[in-house]
């Protein structure tokens, strides 16, 4: 966002100090010992999910006396879910937040829909989400069944567009197991309303799709997606968003939420906020009762999943990736488990199962660690092995990772 009139009075936070209320916010500056699992989610406003382990490591870093199968069973219970929502990525969110936050993204997927328009020539979704709707709540299906059986009624169209058209204009949830720690499943899906139970707030809908007088159905395009349930006012999220990860510009906020034009948003909000501006000029919003702690507040070692939304979550993540690190915490297309130290990325991690039921944790630091800094990091990576693995033996070592390639 420009530089606004003015900006250049509003009070400076250094990297560091945003770097500190971030880890506050995120709960990692220190771990709770007050919220519930539910409770972590939804203050985090869901969990990267990409993987099936990632929401449960950034819930152990966070929470006091975590243990899997406590989130496990939220899953079960159908009090958590697994869908797409930010930045077209799979997040776990409670119940209530998946219902409002995937409408309000809702027009990030009609812009992912029309990425695939080439492959998507003469299918009208509307009918689409009418046909899809029946299929996933008839029974779950794999993403393979849908494209499978919408091909059938779309012979010509990309197969691989037609499985998106229906994650685009459906909001589908990944069912049990898919998701539970300890056990495995295909990916198989239903809609979110039929996985709940909820009702959604639309009119019945149409088994055909309306006439149109525009063009023949072989050279239209795919029509908008569809917004299953109405999409809330943005206010409440940008405030929850600068609770959870702020102080943050509307970039910041843009950038975690995959959509654009908030800035109208928070200048409605401006009333409310407290406004700042970091190293660079960028002005900064932030909750006037929210925590800054000091610069200089301790921050432990914090091992991190991958794709945990700390780091991802910020159009300029100065305030936890140093520029010498940019980049690093991925190889490719492969994304790393990462470790702060200091509050800073610094180095990479993985666990692997070793004979006689033990585990091996390996950290790879990106510069050298002082003693006290290895020390701690080695305490941190014990502890973890202990709470996240039923290894009866377990070790953690200092080293570049062996390409098993």
């Amino acid at each position: 966002m420009a530089l606004k009139t003015g900006t250049s009075a509003a009070p400076p936070l250094s990297d560091r100090a945003l770097n500190r209320a971030t880890l506050e916010r995120q709960l990692l500056l220190r771990r709770s010992e007050a919220l519930s699992p539910k409770d972590a989610v939804a203050h985090l406003l869901g969990l990267q999910a990409q993987n099936v382990g990632p929401p449960y490591f950034a819930l152990w870093s966070r929470l006091s006396g975590f243990r899997p199968e406590a989130l496990a069973e939220l899953m079960e219970s159908r009090e958590v879910v697994r869908m797409v929502t930010m930045r077209s990525t799979l997040h776990t969110h409670t119940a209530a937040d998946a219902l409002t936050l995937r409408p309000l993204v809702q027009p990030a997927r009609g812009r992912e829909l029309h990425a695939f328009r080439s492959g998507l020539t003469g299918v009208d979704t509307e009918r689409l989400a009418v046909l899809a709707r029946g299929l996933v709540e008839e029974r779950p299906h794999t993403m393979k069944e849908l494209r499978e059986a919408l091909g059938r009624e779309w012979p010509h169209a990309d197969p691989f567009a037609l499985s998106v058209a229906a994650r685009c204009v459906l909001p589908l949830v990944q069912v049990t197991p898919r998701g539970v720690w300890g056990r495995s499943g295909k990916v198989a899906l239903t809609t979110l309303e039929h996985w709940l139970g909820a009702t959604r707030a639309t009119a019945p809908a149409r088994e055909t799709a309306p006439t149109r007088a525009t063009a023949p159905a072989t050279e239209r395009g795919p029509a908008p997606a569809q917004v299953l349930t109405p999409a809330p006012a943005p206010d409440e999220t940008v405030l929850r968003y600068l609770r959870a990860f702020g102080p943050a510009s509307v970039k910041d906020m843009q950038t975690w939420a995959g959509l654009t034009r908030l800035g109208v948003v928070f200048e409605r909000l401006r009333p409310r906020l407290a406004v700042f501006r970091d190293e660079r000029g960028t002005e900064l919003f932030d909750l006037p009762d929210a925590v800054r702690p000091d610069e200089d507040a301790p921050a432990p070692p914090r091992f991190l999943p991958e794709f945990d939304n700390v780091l991802l979550s910020h159009a300029d993540r100065s305030r936890l990736v140093p520029a010498a690190h940019k980049g690093r915490s991925w190889s490719g297309n492969q994304a790393h488990r990462t470790l702060l130290v200091d509050g800073f990325l610094a180095g990479i991690w993985r666990i692997e199962e070793t004979k006689g039921g033990g585990a091996l944790l390996t950290v790879q630091a990106f510069d050298a660690l002082g003693r006290a800094q290895r020390a701690s990091v080695a305490e941190e990576g014990a502890r973890l092995l202990a709470g996240m693995t039923s290894a009866t033996d377990y070790d953690v070592r200092f080293g570049e990772f062996v390409d098993q390639g």
